[in-house]
């Protein structure tokens, strides 16, 4: 356990530290970075309209950091995740869980619209999406702050008024209890007196793959009803995914809960001639509605909408302020602080209120003794080379917990997350990024985690027969992942890209064992992480696929995408970020490793550059941390 003292110093310093460096990043020509005003509320600065358009998929509702409950509004187009285009000109409802910036639909569940005249399904509310959220502090507050030292780790209810139409005995709330992002297998509704509503809803299946989730849901309003029930939607079909896996997936051995039938949605109808101001408040749980009724209960119970937005707010604050900028220009200011909010989104409590939570071997857990919250939502391959430092460095308290879960996940499953959505694997995506995220978390200052567990099960998933790691038997024989190999499982694809990640992986293992005085485990992943030797080409410079037999997969282009995920040889072949020495010799010195340099920066010009699979979205060098 670190002392909070030496957890608060330690903060002050990297706070200093990444003030005077982004000050002078920021400070215009000619001017003292000394001389800039530091922000004194980032909270403010932050807009979460940042990346709600162009495919970014962000979401633009409230939410706390690291927060349960993401209470935001969908549009007609959905994008992936967030749900929320800022060009669309209507609003579809308001659902309480989102995820930023995924590549494929996501979450989305139980989305509410408020709407007048008699109770029916709405599709869409006609109005402007961004005028109608543009103060989005009116619509909806965050969370009470249980502990203020914790900067509200967890936090799964939210309260907020809806402004419904006035002076009408017909002015609904809409429950669209099968409206999720990726549909819903199972509904539930129920009416607890005249204020009060809860139910559930069963989703998942994240990518097309066959993770399955249940979320509860309990809401109370300061005002009674005066009808409710339910209604049958007219139900549209979800969209497919944009992305497929690759190969057959895994018999988990987990048994799902029982889908029931449910209904599409419920409403409850309020008079509003008196007062058209009803506030709500809302608890989310993955147990049980009764844990959902308790989390409201325990962490808002009264009706202070003022207070919670304000304890909030502080919260974002507590946070935010640890990298504290001064200079440049009001937009600069917005679109970095919007970042690093971006950045403490995910992954998010999972946990409830009295530490319940549904773990991956779909058993109730109670959240381990000295931690705060269980967390959920792993983007491992995209979180792994910046994020996760980044975590650890501004909120190492909240960072150790979610190693901490990571380690949870091991033994509930056998396997760390790779891409988990809640608390199932969907194996989105490749390599082995749990390795990286851990040892990265230790080494950037989260280090209140069962590290010595961690380093052993890391181990186990690196060895053994996994999941997690399809063709690991490769490495040892012939040493590297043959681009014809036979791989039934698990979304396997880009032979050469998952050999460079696993060989990152086998190195991050390395770090952590060398860290923890392991020097057995230190040099035998250390050697291992060299075997990128085995599909380096030094008549060509490049990464490439080779065969079982030996040869090199005939029809290499450098440009293309063949043996690759998400990029190119141009790209992936400068990922040996932990060897760069001996990447540089391999291809012949200096200035050789100064061309291709220059030439795949140059070249990287998005989806449309010469260095770049014109079938992909851009992407980040995946190589040198640039």
């Amino acid at each position: 356990m670190i002392p909070s003292g030496r957890s608060g110093f330690r903060s002050l310093s990297i706070a200093a530290a990444c003030a005077a460096v982004v000050g002078a990043m920021l400070a215009a020509p000619g001017q003292a970075a000394q001389a800039a005003t530091l922000v004194s509320d980032p909270a403010s600065v932050v807009s979460p309209f940042i990346g709600t358009t162009n495919s970014a998929d962000d979401f633009p509702g409230a939410d706390a950091p690291f927060g349960m409950v993401q209470w935001s509004p969908d549009t007609p187009s959905r994008p992936d995740g967030g749900g929320y285009e800022y060009n669309d000109s209507s609003i579809t409802g308001f659902s309480l869980t989102h995820m930023s910036g995924p590549g494929c639909p996501a979450d989305g569940d139980i989305p509410i619209l408020p709407h007048h005249r008699r109770h029916q399904h709405r599709r869409h509310r006609r109005f402007h999406a961004r005028q109608r959220i543009r103060e989005r502090r009116l619509l909806f507050g965050g969370p009470e702050q249980r502990d203020q030292d914790r900067a509200d780790r967890d936090h799964p209810q939210w309260h907020g008024p809806f402004h419904l139409p006035p002076s009408t005995t017909q002015a609904n709330l809409i429950f669209k209890l099968t409206g999720g992002a990726t549909g819903d297998s199972a509904t539930s509704w129920a009416v607890v007196g005249t204020n009060e509503v809860q139910g559930s809803v069963t989703s998942g299946h994240f990518c097309g793959a066959g993770n399955t989730y249940t979320a509860y849901f309990d809401m109370i309003f300061d005002q009674p009803f005066t009808t409710n029930g339910t209604a049958i939607a007219k139900t549209s079909a979800v969209a497919p995914s944009k992305s497929k896996l690759h190969g057959a997936l895994p018999r988990t051995g987990v048994t799902p809960k029982a889908a029931a039938a449910g209904p599409n949605n419920g409403y409850v109808t309020f008079n509003t001639t008196g007062n058209h101001v009803v506030q709500a408040k809302v608890g989310l749980s993955y147990v049980s509605t009764a844990n959902a009724a308790a989390n409201r209960t325990a962490e808002n119970p009264n009706w202070d909408f003022d207070a919670i937005h304000t304890a909030t707010h502080s919260s974002w604050n507590t946070l935010l302020n640890r990298v504290q900028v001064g200079g440049g220009t009001t937009a600069q200011q917005q679109i970095f602080y919007t970042a690093l909010y971006h950045s403490l989104l995910h992954p998010n409590v999972y946990s409830d209120s009295n530490g319940q939570y549904i773990g991956f071997d779909n058993k109730t857990h109670t959240v381990d003794s000295g931690h705060s919250a269980f967390y959920a939502n792993f983007s491992g391959w995209d979180i792994y080379r910046s994020q996760a430092q980044l975590s650890a460095l501004v909120a190492p308290g909240q960072t150790s917990d979610i190693a901490q879960s990571m380690i949870d996940e091991y033994q509930q499953s056998g396997m760390f997350p790779k891409w988990a959505q809640n608390n199932g694997e969907s194996y989105v995506m490749v390599g082995d990024p749990a390795d990286e995220i851990l040892a990265d978390y230790y080494a950037f200052g989260a280090t209140n985690f069962d590290a010595a567990t961690a380093l052993a099960d890391m181990v186990k998933q690196a060895m053994g027969p996994t999941n997690i790691r399809p063709g690991l038997n490769y490495l040892n024989s012939p040493g590297y992942l043959a681009s014809d190999g036979a791989y039934a499982c698990c979304n396997f694809y880009g032979a050469v890209s998952t050999e460079l990640e696993y060989n990152s992986a086998d190195f991050a293992i390395s770090a952590l064992a060398g860290a923890l005085h392991d020097t057995a485990n230190q040099t035998t992943f250390r050697n291992r992480a060299q075997d990128w030797q085995y599909t380096f080409n030094p008549s060509s410079g490049f990464m490439q696929g080779k065969t079982a037999a030996g040869s090199w997969a005939g029809g290499f282009n450098p440009a293309s995408s063949d043996n690759f995920v998400e990029g190119t040889s141009w790209q992936y072949t400068g990922m040996v970020p932990f060897n760069i020495a001996g990447l540089t010799a391999a291809k012949g010195g200096n200035a050789a490793m100064i061309s291709y340099l220059n030439s795949v920066l140059a070249g990287f010009h998005g989806s449309g550059g010469s260095q770049a699979d014109p079938r992909q979205r851009a992407e980040p060098l995946p190589s040198l941390g640039i």
